[in-house]
């Protein structure tokens, strides 16, 4: 089992000054629209358009497994018909034990409801947020896993314990020294270098207790012979970085990168396949949150 850090004592740790509210909010509503940023300028000709038989076989080269997890870019759409189309695969196969979400929060699962809940069902008991995740791109793959009799659990970590996790130095032991300065500089260039970087080490810490949050969310869900797919941005589920890190070493996991567009000479990420599908328009995030410059 991995080492879950607890919360440190006051009396022992030096916590760092946080950001007032209203600055919480500003800086972690950059962190989700900037995020978006590293997914998605790749602007390439188009590539193959995947199909649902290519989907099959590329699940079934990566089998067995005890979890798959799926890095996708948010903003692409033919992303989230993958998610369906590998959930579905799995459930007719018998395989799939359960679905875990980036896109709603640990404590929160489906395990209560019966196999012809309602969509609005589901989104009640996901505790769903249609702002920050549209429900027209998750809820098919979602659906498709409730029909199928199988759990959806929120693996994220709770917006309540996000201040705490700023302020729990222990959670920079969790990643080799190499790996917290890479997820510190994706930080840093993530909030498109507005961040101050004060901030730096405790937006680090956010990132790497979501991952946590959905290593034991997964670990959780593990059931014997069946997958646990996760549905998480491609940042998470990074070997070197991500959720990976978190899992118990006994449990074969397998990580995979939705790009939108061509995979690169050199990726990056340290996954075991790059699944990739048409390029997106180019779109500087940056420039959406930068300040703009004062007319004279």
């Amino acid at each position: 089992m991995p080492n879950w850090p607890t919360r440190p004592s006051p009396s022992t740790e030096q916590v760092p000054p946080l950001p007032a509210p209203r600055q919480l909010a500003r800086w972690a509503f950059v962190f989700v629209v900037v995020g978006l940023a590293a997914c998605a300028r790749v602007p390439e000709p188009r590539l193959f358009p995947h199909a649902a038989t290519d989907i099959t076989n590329r699940t079934d080269a990566l089998m067995p497994a005890d979890v798959l997890l799926l890095g996708e870019q948010h903003d692409a759409r033919e992303h989230q018909d993958i998610h369906r189309e590998v959930i579905e695969h799995l459930a007719v196969r018998g395989q799939l034990g359960a679905v875990a979400l980036e896109m709603a929060e640990a404590g929160r699962n489906t395990a209560s409801l019966k196999s012809n809940s309602t969509q609005l069902e589901v989104q009640e008991a996901l505790g769903w947020n249609g702002k920050s995740w549209p429900w027209l791109a998750y809820g098919p793959a979602v659906m498709a896993a409730v029909k199928a009799g199988v759990p959806v659990m929120g693996a994220n970590l709770p917006a309540t314990q996000m201040r705490d996790a700023m302020a729990d130095s222990r959670l920079d032991q969790q990643l080799p020294g190499p790996a917290l300065k890479a997820q510190q500089q994706l930080i840093r260039a993530g909030h498109c270098g507005l961040l101050p970087e004060s901030q730096i080490s405790p937006m680090t810490r956010i990132q790497i207790a979501r991952d946590i949050s959905m290593a034991r969310t997964i670990d959780q869900a593990a059931l014997p012979g069946k997958v646990v797919v996760l549905l998480a941005g491609s940042g998470h589920v990074d070997r070197a970085l991500g959720v990976p890190q978190h899992l118990p070493p006994e449990m074969k996991s397998k990580a995979v990168q939705l790009r939108a567009g061509p995979q690169p000479a050199t990726s990056q990420a340290v996954v075991d396949a790059v699944w990739s599908t048409p390029a997106l328009p180019e779109r500087d995030y940056c420039k959406d949150v930068l300040p703009r410059p004062v007319a004279r």
